[in-house]
């Protein structure tokens, strides 16, 4: 087992934590609290390759994995600059696309994803059914060779900075049902408390790639206790019309059951990227905090040495610390796993590393905003802004009882309790 990065994912991380250092903390919250967006980073980031280090090499990206990913949103937070459309768009619909798009498609957004040009967000989780995908209220109907959507859709993150919405839809009953066996196959161990045995019989999900503009789409800004640039969305389908070549693995009008067979495997295709770098940032955030608090404790005086002298102090903060790095060693875990194609095993530790970094994270940023006294309430310090944030992360984009249900019936065989 080896624990060291290669030389190019050192030199990766290097540059990274290099770049997120010269925009900061103050940058984020400045563009957070003003209704910006962290473009400027984002854009550099691009120009640099960072943001399609995933991307395969022949459509312009690193030829890097999940792993590379994953250091890329570990160090920009670790800097104070966590991006969550690293997660939606080149995690997540970038992975999608990659793996169950068609060739055309590929080639359509592919590149862009690769430069950062390309930001394209998604949309799953409803208002009634939450992230319940069996019960989903939005659905495609045939219309000719395209389709018509008609649904809603909440918490979608960045849906005002990007061009388009990957969209998880229920095909209407009177479609064939396309995905059986073939959905069964692509999702082994890789969500956190789905039931495995009959997904794929009573629902059929298809994936559609949605123009932000499209007529009859529409959306509501939702008011978030949450510092951070990407704002969080109500997104209203009202029959808007698509083409057929919308639809996630299709090409045209005739060959359109192949996108409803890709449905369920392209869905939980993004699930594992989403959780690992979900974690990956949550980790770096916790990261910064302890910098942060610690930098802060070793030069803090009180009663003539500093305060980081106390075991009061420095007990906390050393637990905090020790967590973190278990964390990021279950990353790392399960990054390696999901680049050798281990999907199952991927899926387990990918559930693991969320709910492991999401309470290192949130333990991290309240310990430095104790360890700072009245002082990590204010924004100079720049832990409490952090506060939100990791809070939520706690609850998506699965939440921790979510996780338990799905280790205690999956890993250890428990009675599914839901």
């Amino acid at each position: 087992m080896d624990f060291d990065l290669t030389p190019e994912q050192q030199q990766l991380r290097d540059a990274v934590a290099s770049l997120g250092r010269r925009y900061g903390h103050g940058y984020f919250v400045a563009k957070a609290k003003s209704g910006g967006h962290t473009t400027e980073l984002w854009d550099e980031a691009g120009r640099l390759g960072y943001l399609g280090v995933n991307i395969p090499a022949g459509y312009g990206g690193g030829g890097g994995g999940i792993t590379e990913l994953a250091i890329v949103c570990e160090e920009l937070a670790a800097a104070g600059c966590p991006l969550l459309l690293l997660v939606v768009s080149p995690a997540i619909a970038a992975t999608v696309i990659g793996r169950h798009g068609t060739e055309a498609q590929r080639h359509r957004f592919l590149p862009g994803f690769a430069d950062g040009s390309m930001k394209m967000v998604f949309a799953i989780t409803e208002p009634e059914a939450g992230s319940n995908f069996h019960r989903l209220g939005t659905v495609a109907r045939r219309d000719g060779d395209g389709w018509i959507l008609s649904g809603r859709k909440c918490f979608i993150s960045g849906v005002d900075e990007a061009p388009y919405v990957l969209v998880v839809a229920r095909v209407a009953d009177d479609e064939p049902n396309a995905s059986g066996s073939s959905g069964r196959s692509g999702r082994s161990g890789s969500s956190g408390g789905t039931d495995r045995s009959d997904a794929a019989d009573r629902l059929k999900p298809a994936l559609f790639i949605v123009p932000t503009d499209a007529p009859g789409l529409t959306r509501s800004k939702l008011d978030m206790e949450i510092v951070s640039p990407e704002n969080q969305w109500l997104l209203y389908l009202d029959d808007v019309r698509l083409p057929a070549d919308a639809l996630l693995g299709s090409d045209t009008g005739a060959d359109y059951r192949s996108g409803l067979a890709a449905g369920l495997p392209a869905l939980f295709a993004g699930l594992n990227p989403e959780r690992i770098t979900v974690a990956a940032m949550a980790a770096g955030t916790a990261r910064y905090a302890i910098e942060r608090a610690s930098t802060y404790t070793a030069s803090r005086q009180v009663w003539g040495r500093p305060i980081g002298a106390h075991q009061g102090v420095s007990h906390p903060l050393a637990h905090a610390a020790v967590q973190v790095e278990l964390a990021r060693l279950m990353i790392a875990k399960a990054a390696t796993l999901y680049d050798a194609g281990r999907d199952a095993e991927a899926g387990v530790a990918a559930n693991l590393a969320k709910y492991a970094s999401a309470e290192a994270a949130a333990l991290a940023v309240d310990t430095a905003i104790q360890v700072h006294g009245g002082n990590g309430m204010t924004t100079e310090y720049g832990v409490a802004t952090l506060l939100g944030a990791v809070r939520a992360g706690r609850i998506a984009p699965v939440s921790r009882e979510m996780i338990l249900n799905f280790v205690a019936q999956h890993v250890l065989r428990q009675p599914k309790a839901y």
